[in-house]
């Protein structure tokens, strides 16, 4: 890869992103659903502007999940975990039972077999 062609995408992200995000949170969409929507109109399906380097990209992805992660780590405060305790795992379980059975059902409904239906449900709801 060369110098020019990692500044040109390195600037078309920034661009997309730049534009995005405005654009969404005026629409009253959150930022974060603004860069997902330029990311699919900048990739290869598209305007096809980035996404041919995926390997990559994809070494700066996993960097910045670590970073968000480790953001996110600052900002956990371990009391207030505990107090929050049984809501989350009460309602945050329901949620992905619930889920879990309507994308098994889904699957069922398709004609997957039923340890099909059950693997893609429970995969598919911890996604």
């Amino acid at each position: 890869m060369h110098p020019q062609d990692l500044l040109l995408g390195a600037f078309v992200y920034l661009a997309a992103a730049v534009i995005a995000a405005p654009l969404a949170t005026r629409l009253g969409l959150g930022s974060v659903l603004g860069y997902l929507v330029a990311g699919m109109v900048i990739g290869p399906s598209v305007l096809g502007l980035v996404g041919q380097e995926g390997a990559d990209v994809m070494h700066f992805a996993e960097f910045g999940v670590v970073v968000m992660l480790f953001l996110v780590g600052l900002e956990l405060q371990p009391s207030k975990l505990w107090a929050l305790r049984r809501p989350i795992i009460g309602l945050g379980g329901l949620q992905v039972v619930l889920t879990a059975l309507a994308l098994g059902a889904g699957a069922l409904a398709m004609g997957f077999s039923w340890q099909s239906s059950i693997a893609t449900g429970l995969i598919l709801a911890m996604s």
